[in-house]
């Protein structure tokens, strides 16, 4: 009998894409890894790809709730690594980057969801 992921359950009853499932919480790690290393770098992309790469962080941040324990403390330095890495790239953008309206209706704050919040100090 194979043993339910509650991860790729999560994603998906999220409706993401099959790839994000099948990745599941080691996947999506490695997503905002990739990102913020690309930040790091100088991120050559523009506000939509970054959009969807804070999307990624968002899910991350939703995952690991619903993680099992030792799967979420396995991968907590990584992810913490990941967050010292691209906050030192990030200048405030003022309000949230999907916009006032969207963070007040998903209850995103500075504090909490922080991604939402900056931005890379290069952004084309």
């Amino acid at each position: 009998m194979t043993k339910k992921d509650p991860v790729r359950e999560f994603l998906r009853r999220r409706g993401c894409p099959p790839h994000v499932v099948d990745g599941g919480l080691e996947g999506l790690l490695a997503a905002w890894e990739k990102t913020a290393s690309e930040v790091a770098r100088g991120y050559g992309l523009g506000l939509d790809d970054y959009l969807n790469d804070v999307d990624g962080r968002e899910i991350l941040d939703a995952a690991l709730s619903v993680a099992e324990t030792a799967e979420r403390n396995a991968l907590l330095p990584r992810l913490e690594a990941a967050d010292r890495m691209i906050r030192r790239h990030l200048k405030p953008a003022g309000p949230c980057l999907w916009g006032a309206e969207e963070a007040l209706e998903r209850g995103w704050t500075p504090e909490r969801n922080w991604w939402y919040f900056r931005r890379p100090r290069r952004l084309e």
